[in-house]
């Protein structure tokens, strides 16, 4: 399948999916801690719509792909204690999404690059072996594990074929 036959697709699933009202994520982005007259504010999110999460891509509404980037579960601030930097940069993370307003038990994902589907875009992307999307030979494959490198190639149809069809009809008990 090539870049545009892809981005037929993705706008192909991303109205399946709106249509049988799948379960969404919210798609956000970070706001850095800023001051404004004197008053220093924390960090904070900003919405930018709702994503369906198809394992390594995300998927808009427009039926633009995504990078997974980051992922949080809003939750209240649980009391401070001695923890690592990386249970204090999920606490920032919570309390900026709180403070977006996002409400408790949310899905939000942020730092989730858009993945252009043009064929240069692609071919630079897979030189510099960056993002889940892979050119070879004039097919998009995608990498559904970042660290596997090319053992974890498969043909991007099949892959979001099956990931739309597990968010339109989920396990049972899932």
């Amino acid at each position: 399948m090539d870049p545009a036959q892809t981005a037929a697709l993705a706008r192909e699933l991303a109205g399946m999916l709106r249509s049988i009202a799948a379960r969404d994520e919210q798609l956000a982005e970070w706001v850095p801690p800023r001051r404004v007259m004197l008053v220093s504010r924390g960090p904070s999110m900003r919405a930018l719509g709702r994503v369906w999460r198809l394992g390594a891509l995300l998927l808009d509404a427009e039926g633009g792909l995504r990078e997974t980037g980051r992922i949080i579960r809003v939750e209240e601030t649980p009391r401070r204690s001695i923890q690592s930097a990386t249970q204090e940069e999920r606490i920032l993370q919570r309390q900026a999404a709180r403070r977006a307003g996002f409400p408790l038990g949310e899905t939000v994902v942020f730092d989730a690059d858009p993945i252009p589907l043009d064929e240069a875009a692609l071919a630079a992307a897979t030189a510099e072996r960056t993002g889940p999307l892979v050119l070879r030979d004039g097919e998009v494959l995608v990498r559904w594990a970042p660290h596997a490198g090319d053992a974890a190639l498969a043909p991007v149809e099949g892959y979001l074929r099956d990931r739309a069809a597990l968010l339109a009809e989920p396990p049972r008990g899932t």
